[in-house]
């Protein structure tokens, strides 16, 4: 279906880029027309040229399109029964372009029958609109629009986070809000839950949708009803484009050089000329007749002498690390816009299309890890590819919509790496440790969504089915030692462990989901008011199937020491196996396979209603039904289950203290569950962390009740000062630690009791002109978060240890600032920006270890844009982490059972400054 997609979605591009030039003289007006206080749109709200019959009606999104207008000024008016009707005067059309014009109406609150006619300019009416929309949401949110990110260095979603107040951004991809770990915010896409793409934790890579396809990103920070209930830092609403205002063919070249990397010496593994397009050519994979695990670990049946030496050699055999000078990273996408309108109807037909390809190359040298019994020096190489596609079409017709979206996204994360040091924990302590290890992973998701406007009265019919499909591939990651042995190195190769077998590991995971929503404006308290319910219910299916196998020297046979000296790339040839000198082994355990669904179930009911001039209350309640089944392959091990219904009610009010500032007030109660692999039994070995990673099966959801505080102002149109203070309380937060009783450094998750969160946010955003006139082009923003939280920790209840600490993954605080100037009449822009996240705790201490934290950064970035051919093309100089501070990951300090003095870095290394060079033309 995948494969399918990607012909079917290039087909359309090569078919519909064939029209791509084409003569324009007339110009389009197009926009939303909405309630100025409540946000909600006016379907079927009437836009006409003065003095002319032509005109529109806004369809079931608000939306209106005035085409086929001749270049000039105009006057529009724009009526919708029970609202004052508005002339706007000095619209300007220019030829082959789109003039973009919001409006927002007032209820009439005359009893007179007569027409009441207010007055604005284009200018003064676009001021409006966007003081509108920055105050309607009924939610404390946050967000970028389209036109900020096109002004950053940002190229995906995830560097868009960055930007927004109390976001921080993990591991290049994964989101933290106001100081929570991934595992508390939620994300959708085009109004569906995205699936988790990861499969050892709850979080979305938000590194995979383009920055330039973004039509709209908010971040709910308090819930309404209508939002999923799972969620206590934030939402992420990320909306793509469909159907363009105008035609458009865009085309993005850009190439980049890293300090660390670029043209110096790249290290890896054998590569295959499909690894460049993000797919294994099957070189790697397991053979599809290789002998199952009951076959391997028959007793009654076991593998012959010659099937065992079969099965060794079906195995890749190619070990040589290969060194060859890394080239400079490159990207590219090409966009595709197609818009029809009809004129004798008002419909419109439209797609936005595009591609998306980038390679990199990144390398870590001397990585430094130092406590406990390891003293390791690191050199890490990785080769990343990843594609993506983007396909949305769209039908408006009437006061009704049809949307279709699609994306799928496809990474290829290639790793070497090369680790020497001391390791006291063996016998033989000095070794020489190498590991090849790629992942593969893929993510379709397609979604089809109808609009339709029901009778006169405004009332709004929703309804969006989707499919998601999400694999997480391990094809034969490969990890050997040799140990210093009487003066030489010798490989660990007498037995198969999860530390030096062959790993194979396939994730597929499908997602089915349905929801429908119905709006109805309706009378409350002598006020209009807006009823909102709905239904919505998901399905996920994962199958997870690893294996665990290896070569275990025969250690009687003759020369095997011998063997054990060869180097790494001629150990495991196949003219070695052949021989007989190994036994094919496998540790798979019967609880590491699993098989899992879950179904969950929602609806809800919501009341938008004001009273008086002053005063907007958005409250109600969503009820939410969740079932899971895990089993694992192991008849012994009782099937994990989750059967819970969670009453969730949520209240937001708004207090409009004038037209340019609010004061709101939220509660909320929300919920966390655990995620598949968080409950599944299976057990890791991370070769980068040192350490196995175990799922707990006896995992509970966290339910947390939310109260927020903000003061927001807005003293000119896109500028904002708020400052905002919240509260979560935890009840069995779901954490990671270490889980250290019997002495060794491995992780699990678990439940602490309880936590407390509290924190404030600051967000400023201003041009600089009140200081002088010739600063009305330079614009500063910053937004500033400050967290506290307190988690009671059970499990040391009975130890000399406090019980009480900080939450996981929570940061103290979050500081992102920029500075924005613009010259030659916007041609010439330059962007500074500044981000530090606060030392957060990663990994929670245990009975012997002490918490693991991740130290601050400060990171600065900066780009100079300029553009050219009247818009049309623009170059990009960007250049990111210019100060290139360490990475640290340390214990904070000592514990009764752990000396600090024996080490405190887990891994200390700098990832370089990367500076890149883009241009992009749209035709």
């Amino acid at each position: 279906m995948k494969k399918n997609f990607t012909q079917l979605m290039f087909l359309l591009l090569v078919t519909l880029s064939a029209n791509t030039a084409f003569a324009q003289t007339a110009g389009k007006i197009t926009g939303k027309i909405t309630d100025r206080k409540t946000g909600e749109t006016l379907i079927g709200a009437t836009v006409l040229i003065q003095g002319t019959t032509k005109g529109a009606a806004a369809n079931v999104n608000g939306e209106y399109l005035l085409a086929g207008m001749q270049p000039g000024t105009y006057t529009l008016m724009v009526r919708y029964i029970g609202y004052d009707t508005k002339a706007i005067s000095e619209v300007v059309v220019k030829a082959g372009d789109v003039t973009r014009l919001d409006v927002t109406l007032d209820v009439n609150q005359t009893k007179s029958l007569k027409e009441v006619t207010v007055r604005a300019t284009y200018k003064r009416e676009s001021v409006a609109s966007l003081y509108a929309q920055q105050k309607n949401n009924a939610a404390i949110t946050d967000g970028i629009t389209s036109e900020t990110i096109k002004r950053s260095p940002d190229k995906n979603t995830s560097e868009v986070l960055r930007r927004v107040s109390g976001a921080t951004i993990q591991d290049n991809k994964f989101v933290v809000v106001r100081g929570l770990s991934d595992r508390y915010n939620t994300a959708s896409l085009d109004n569906t839950t995205l699936p988790s793409t990861e499969p050892n934790r709850k979080a979305f890579s938000f590194d995979i949708v383009p920055a330039n396809l973004i039509e709209n990103l908010v971040i709910s920070k308090t819930a309404t009803p209508n939002l999923p209930g799972d969620f206590a830092g934030g939402a992420v609403q990320i909306i793509t484009r469909d159907i363009p205002d105008e035609n458009f063919l865009s085309i993005n070249v850009g190439t980049g050089y890293n300090t660390n990397t670029t043209f110096k010496d790249f290290k890896s593994g054998y590569r295959n000329l499909s690894d460049y397009f993000g797919f294994d050519n099957g070189s790697r994979k397991l053979p599809s007749n290789f002998p199952s695990t009951n076959r391997i670990n028959s007793s009654t049946n076991p593998l012959t002498t010659q099937q065992s030496i079969s099965a060794l050699s079906s195995l890749n055999s190619n070990f040589r690390t290969y060194t060859y000078t890394a080239i400079p990273n490159q990207n590219y996408q090409i966009s595709l816009g197609r818009v029809k309108e009809f004129a004798e109807s008002s419909n419109r037909l439209g797609g936005v299309f595009a591609v998306t390809y980038r390679n990199s190359l990144q390398t870590i040298n001397d990585l430094n890890i130092n406590y406990y019994e390891y003293k390791f020096n690191d050199d890490k190489y990785r080769f990343s590819t990843s594609i993506g596609a983007l396909a949305n079409l769209a039908y408006s017709f009437g006061k009704n919509k049809i949307t279709w979206k699609n994306i799928y996204n496809r990474s290829f994360d290639d790793q070497y790496l090369y680790r020497t040091g001391y390791n006291g924990q063996t016998q033989n302590p000095d070794n020489h440790f190498t590991a090849f290890d790629l992942i593969e992973k893929s993510l379709f998701k397609t979604t089809l969504q109808g609009d339709h406007a029901l009778g006169s009265n405004n009332s709004k019919l929703t309804w969006v089915t989707s499919f998601s499909n999400v694999t997480n591939n391990q094809p034969d990651q490969r990890k050997t030692n040799y140990a210093l042995i009487d003066g030489v190195y010798r490989a660990d190769i007498t037995t198969v462990g999860k530390q030096n077998a062959r790993f194979y590991s396939n994730l597929n995971e499908n997602i089915y989901s349905g929801q429908m929503d119905y709006t109805l404006p309706v009378k409350a308290f002598k006020q209009q008011a807006t009823f909102k319910a709905g239904l919505s219910s998901q399905y996920r299916d994962r199958t997870f199937v690893p294996r665990f196998i290896g070569p275990e020297l025969v250690t009687n046979a003759d020369n095997a020491e011998q063997i054990r000296t060869l180097p790494l790339s001629q150990i495991f040839s196949r003219n070695i196996i052949n021989q007989g000198f190994y036994n094919l082994k496998e540790i798979t355990s019967s609880d590491d396979p699993y098989n899992a669904n879950t179904f969950t179930n929602s609806g809800y009911a919501m009341l938008d209603n004001k009273f008086g001039e002053k005063f907007r209350l958005v409250w109600g309640l969503r009820v939410e039904k969740f079932d899971l089944h895990l089993n694992t392959n192991n008849p012994a091990t009782k099937e994990v289950t989750l059967n819970n219904l969670d009453i969730l009610p949520s209240a937001n009010l708004t207090y409009s203290l004038n037209p340019k500032s609010n004061l709101r007030f939220s509660y909320s109660r929300t919920v966390a569950r655990p995620e598949l692999r968080e409950l599944a039994p299976f057990s890791y070995y991370d070769f980068e962390l040192l350490a196995t990673i175990q799922g707990n099966t006896a995992l509970k959801r966290t339910q947390i009740h939310n109260l927020d505080l903000r003061y927001e102002i807005y003293p000119s149109a896109g500028q904002i000062f708020s400052v905002s203070a919240f509260y979560k309380n935890f009840k069995n937060p779901i954490e990671s630690g270490y889980y250290d009783v019997n002495s060794t450094p491995d992780f699990n998750y678990f439940n602490a009791e309880k936590a407390n969160n509290y924190g404030v946010e600051l967000e400023f955003r201003k041009t600089l002109d009140f200081i002088n006139t010739g600063f009305k082009n330079t614009t500063f923003y910053t937004n500033l978060t400050f967290v506290k939280s307190v988690v009671t920790d059970s499990r040391f209840q009975l130890t000399e240890q406090s019980n009480t600490r900080a939450m996981v993954g929570q940061a103290p605080y979050v500081i992102n600032a920029g500075l924005l100037q613009t010259a030659a009449n916007n041609k010439l822009s330059f962007n500074l920006l500044y981000n530090r996240v606060g030392s957060r705790m990663f990994r929670a201490s245990g009975v012997q270890f002490p918490a693991i934290y991740e130290n601050a950064r400060d990171v600065v970035d900066f780009q100079a844009g300029y553009r050219i051919q009247k818009g049309k093309g623009e170059f990009k100089l960007n250049a990111s982490d210019l100060f290139n501070q360490n990475t640290l990951f340390y214990y904070k300090k000592s514990t009764p059972q752990y000396d600090i003095s024996r080490g405190s870095t887990i891994s200390k290394y700098k990832l370089g400054s990367t500076y890149s060079l883009s241009y992009a033309y749209t035709f």
